[in-house]
Formats: structure tokens, sequence, C-alpha cells
């Protein structure tokens, strides 16, 4: 295949730059992808299997001998911390790498975690040429990330993602950001990784509500883009719940759909990285989702919400004619049969998402880019909801088939 690298898995012999081509483009190989935006930036995303384990060198090989300041959340700490650092003293020198547990979950993703994570790093004698690492989901990749950009004006951040969502989703971008002034990721940065890494063993310790949050993004990828992998999650609903992850068809299956959402996240990225053009198909579910999830005091986590975006964003394409009655029910349908919620009465109403689309708007340079789909693969955008769509697409909503439970937070 034209512009792939091969290369044996779990070996880098030369350093991490070799394996990122010089074409504009997303290349993809047997261990994950090598990007090179269109703006120049290149970085890799790659794909493995037991990370911690001490055959698998491929963690050791993106650190390179620098010295680490890893961080973790609780969680993450009490599953993995021993194995961790078991692998981190195999294979660096002692006295180069120290692991740390800071707070996580959405009302910890604030700057002063981020102080405390730059300030845990300069304890630990972290220099410009050190390496900060991140081993948990969205929110500890952002924080961590957001550190790293801004810790002596910039040192270098390893990702190793272990939640769905933050390997389909901020594991495969360049952005990072914590919550402030009452708004969702108001402040952050562009800063690529060094080098981000998605073990799917680590899925199997996710509680399950964890596994449907990362789904949401799958979905919101397949909905605006990928047809086909609309159809396989409509086949297999619940792929990665259940306790046959060893099976190797499932195992399969499951780095199908996974390489699939990521491939089609990574070629709507690459050409807009840094997000110069405000229009992006990858905002789906994330215009009223954002206000949903701050108003309800993260009740509602971040899948939950850009679930219910997403079923909403689906009626109103519906009653502007956009969207058929039936792909509309589809999608509705395929939320509802992962276990996502589409509704959520206390925070979807009227005021609350028309104030979302203002918020929208002042985050899009004065313009909504609502990204409505057009049929299942397809998108477009949506600058102006004329008075009443709004209130009929919520009736709609409300409308449920026969047989077909509302799918509601609780």
């Amino acid at each position: 295949m034209s512009g792939v690298h091969s290369r044996p898995s779990h070996v880098r012999s030369a350093p991490l730059d070799r394996w990122i081509p010089e074409a504009v483009g997303v290349h993809e190989d047997a261990d994950g992808f090598a990007v090179r935006a269109s703006d120049g930036t290149g970085y890799r995303v790659d794909i493995t299997d037991g990370a911690l384990d001490a055959r698998n060198a491929l963690l050791a090989d993106v650190i390179d001998h620098r010295r680490v300041q890893v961080f973790t959340g609780p969680t993450v700490h009490r599953l993995y911390g021993n194995r961790l650092r078991d692998y981190l003293g195999r294979h660096l020198e002692p006295g180069s790498w120290q692991v740390h547990e800071i707070p996580t979950g959405e009302t910890a993703k604030t700057f002063t975690t981020v102080e405390l994570v730059c300030a845990l790093a300069k304890s630990g004698g972290l220099d410009r040429r050190g390496v900060m690492m991140a081993m948990g989901g969205g929110v500890t990749a952002d924080i961590v990330g957001f550190a790293a950009s801004v810790f002596g004006r910039g040192v270098d951040h390893i990702r190793l993602t272990t939640t769905l969502l933050s390997q389909v989703d901020v594991g495969v971008g360049v952005k990072t950001g914590v919550n402030a002034l009452g708004s969702k990721n108001m402040l952050g940065s562009y800063h690529p990784a060094l080098g981000s890494i998605s073990d799917l063993d680590l899925l199997t310790t996710l509680p399950v509500r964890e596994i449907r949050c990362g789904m949401a993004e799958i979905v919101k990828m397949a909905v605006i883009l990928g047809a086909d992998l609309f159809t396989a999650l409509e086949m297999q609903p619940r792929l990665f719940e259940g306790s046959d992850a060893a099976h190797p068809r499932t195992a399969a299956s499951r780095n199908e759909v996974t390489r699939r959402a990521m491939r089609l996240m990574l070629d709507e990225l690459h050409t807009n990285l840094r997000e110069r053009d405000l229009a992006r198909l990858v905002d789906f579910g994330h215009t009223f989702s954002p206000v949903i999830e701050m108003a309800s005091g993260h009740r509602i986590a971040h899948g939950e919400s850009v679930a219910i975006d997403m079923a909403l964003s689906a009626r109103i394409a519906a009653v502007l004619g956009q969207l058929s009655n039936d792909d509309a029910d589809r999608i509705v349908a395929l939320l509802t049969a992962i276990g996502l919620p589409v509704d959520d009465f206390p925070t979807c109403t009227p005021r609350l998402l028309t104030s979302a689309m203002d918020a929208a708007r002042a985050r899009r340079g004065q313009r909504l880019n609502l990204v409505l789909p057009t049929a299942i693969g397809a998108a477009t955008f949506v600058d102006d909801v004329p008075p009443g769509v709004l209130d009929e697409a919520l009736l709609q909503m409300r409308r449920r088939p026969a047989g077909r439970p509302l799918g509601l937070v609780r």
C-alpha cells in the first residue's frame, strides 16, 4: 500500500520521526497510524496489546531514555500502578522516572490540577528535555497534555490511553484543555503528543458506563463519515461489553471497529489540525453537549451528553428536511441499543439549548456551524435554526416508537 511503513510490532530501531512520512496524510501500518498534517505537524498513534508487558518495548522506545514524570488518576493507579512501576523499573534507568497520582474527573479538570502536575514535575527534576506521561482516560490526557504545553514553555508528553473514549478521541488528536470560567475546555492548547499509545487490553477493566461513553464517539464518526461502520455497530451494539474479550473473533472485531473510528477521525483532523477552519464535521454531537454536561453538574458524562446531542441534532435535521425520518430513527435506535441516553428533561429545555447554540457561535467565530446528518455516513453544516424547529425536534424526541423505551439520563 502506498505510503505505508512496515516494521516489526513493538520495535523502533530509529527515532520516532523516521516513522512519520513527509507526505501529507494519514499513513496506516500494522501498528497504527503515522500522521503528517497539512501544517507540517507529524505524530504517531500506536495500537498495541500488553503495553505494560515487560517484553513490549514500545513505551520504553517512545520515552527513549529520557527523564519521565508519569501521572495517573486514582482508579488507574489502583489497577495498574504496580505494573507500571515494574515496567518502568525494568526498562529505564533508576532515578529517571516517577509515578504520581493526581485527581481526575471533570470537576478536577481545572487549571489548579495543571499547576499541581507542573509542581510535581518540577519537584521531580523534570528538565526541558524530559517528558510528561499521562496514563488514563481523556481527562488525564487533557490535564497532563496542557501542563506539558506550558511547563518550561513546552515539553514533550506521551499518552497511554485506558478508556475507549480517549482512544478514539483525545488519543488521536493534538488538543489539550481544562474547564474554566463556567465553560468546558475553555483553556487549552494544541500540543501533539510525542507518542499516543492505545492498548485495547486495558479496556477490560472499564465499567460499562465508560464503555458506552466511548461508543458515543464511535457512533459520531459513523454517522458523519462511516456508513459501513454504522451498519457494523447496528449488528453488534454491545460489542465492547461482556466477558468474551479474549475470544479471537471478538478481539478482532473490537480492533477493527476501534481502528476504523480512529482512521475516520484522523482523516478529518489532519487537514485542519489546529482548527483554523472552525467548520468541523467532527463537532457533530458537540454543539449542545458542552452546556448539557456542565448544566447537569457532570451528572451526565461527556459521552452521554454527546449521545443526547446527536439524537437532538438528528431530529433537528429531520424537521428541517435534511435527513429522512427513517435515518433519524436509526440513529436514535442505535444510541438506545448501545445503552446511551437520548434525552434529559432537566437540561434539554429550549432555553438551555438555545443558550448552547449562542455559546457555540461564540466559539466558532459567530457562525453556528451546527453539524447535521443528511444520511447515514454524510453530514452538512447549518448556521440558522429557525424559530420553532428546536421545539418540534424536542417534541419528536419524546415521541418514542412503539415498544422502544425513551432513553433518559437517570
